[in-house]
């Protein structure tokens, strides 16, 4: 039996694809560390302009090449704490976020880019959605390294 040039093909790229992520899993990291506190100004869609601290901390043993895994936390003073996960590619950062009290509701994703400001501290400028906070939100948030 003849196998289909298109089953060939299929399996070929089944197994370069893995053979590319498990070298990419066994590689050492390489990128830009993002771990650190940063001080950040928002502007949530319901709740107005904010300010925040946030801390990231890397997962050195999930982090490979310039990929990179984080411990979120966030703490918006007189409203409360959000945990979360950061992943890193490069200069893409994706967020994962939950207030620490489930029945707020206030949970959602946000994607950033990372730059740095004129004096060259560590930046990251996102946008986030949360889908039931308050019927469904939006906002943005800048954040600078200390």
């Amino acid at each position: 039996m003849r196998a289909r040039p298109a089953a060939l093909l299929a399996a070929l790229f089944i197994a370069v694809a893995s053979t590319a992520v498990a070298q990419t899993a066994s590689a050492p990291f390489t990128g830009r560390d993002l771990s650190g506190t940063y001080a950040c100004t928002g502007v949530d869609g319901h709740e107005g302009a904010y300010t925040s601290t946030v801390t990231l901390e890397m997962d050195r043993a999930q982090s490979h090449g310039k990929r990179a895994g984080y411990h979120f936390r966030m703490e918006v003073p007189g409203y409360g704490t959000y945990h979360g996960v950061a992943t890193a590619d490069g200069d893409a950062l994706a967020i994962t976020f939950a207030h620490e009290n489930p029945a707020t509701q206030d949970y959602g994703t946000g994607i950033a880019k990372v730059s740095r400001t004129r004096d060259g501290k560590v930046r990251f400028d996102k946008f986030y959605y949360e889908d039931a906070y308050k019927g469904g939100n939006t906002g943005t948030e800048s954040c600078v390294r200390n």
